[in-house]
This record gives structure tokens, sequence and C-alpha cells, in this order.
């Protein structure tokens, strides 16, 4: 039997870690890793003590039909990344890297392009966070260094979505 690779491997821990998300759109799961070892973890889900969506039935942002990646502030859950960094000591996620792994919940599937939305990128800069490793299909996944986050700031072109 094959090792399965170290990238994957944590990929593979954030896809567990997000099937206890509480989002009846999508399903994302983070942990964050620094030398080996998993300093945090986090899915999407209400703050705690508040009503998720799946005890409510529904979706707010989905009911009002609002694209992806936008009107946020309309959103009752903390997104998996926010949940991953709250639950960290920022010295320890200096350097570290952030895998995310997010899928659709009507279809199971992965999410197609995903990336942090712009709230959970100034978040993971400010943290420390030296990488994000975004899972694509099973086995594929896209390396982005956070100082491109920096260098390309999305935010001064008013960029909407992710």
């Amino acid at each position: 039997m094959e090792r399965r690779d170290k990238i994957n491997y944590y990929l593979d821990l954030a896809d567990i870690v997000s099937q206890r998300g509480t989002c009846l759109r999508r399903r994302y799961g983070a942990v964050i890793v620094k030398n080996d070892e998993v300093i945090s973890t986090g899915y999407v889900g209400a703050p705690r003590g508040r009503k998720n969506c799946t005890d409510m039935g529904y979706c707010l942002r989905q009911k009002m039909q609002i694209p992806r990646g936008e009107r946020y502030e309309l959103c009752r859950s903390v997104h998996a990344e926010t949940n991953a960094i709250i639950s960290a000591s920022r010295d320890k996620m200096i350097g570290s890297t952030l895998y995310l792994s997010g899928r659709e919940m009507a279809t199971g599937e992965y999410i197609k392009n995903s990336c942090s939305c712009s709230m959970c990128k100034r978040q993971i800069i400010n943290a420390g966070i030296e990488k994000v490793i975004i899972r694509d299909t099973q086995d594929e996944y896209r390396v982005i260094p956070v100082q491109d986050w920096i260098d390309h700031d999305e935010s001064l072109e008013g960029t909407f979505g992710y």
C-alpha cells in the first residue's frame, strides 16, 4: 500500500474536520500546521450558543439568493479559517501553513476554485500564516503564498467573491 503524501494527509484531516460544519450551502474545514504538528482546526458554524443554519433549517443568504463570496455580514457562521485562527496562539501560527478543504453540500463535490474570502485573508495575514494550501480534488491542490495576498490586494480593486 502506498503511503499518502503529507500535504494530502493534512487536507484529508481538513476534510474530516469539515464534517462538523453546520452550513447548509458549503462545508469547509481548516487545519493549521507548523513543524509537522497540528496547531489548530476549525469548521464553519454559528458562534457558540447561537442557532446554526442546520438547526433553523434554512440559510438566509441562500434564501436571499446572494452569490458566493458576497454579503458575509448576513451569514450566521464563522468561517473555518477564522475558527482555526481563534483557537490558536499567534506565536504558534507565525510561519505556519493553513490547509483548507471545502465541499458543496448539495452534491458533496469539492468546491472548484475555492479560496479564502477577503475577511479570512486579512485574518490569515495578521495571524502570521505563511501559506495556504487549498484542495481542488481528492489529490490535487493549490499552494498560495500569503505574501501574494499582501502584494496583490484585491480590496484596492473592489473585487468581490473568491
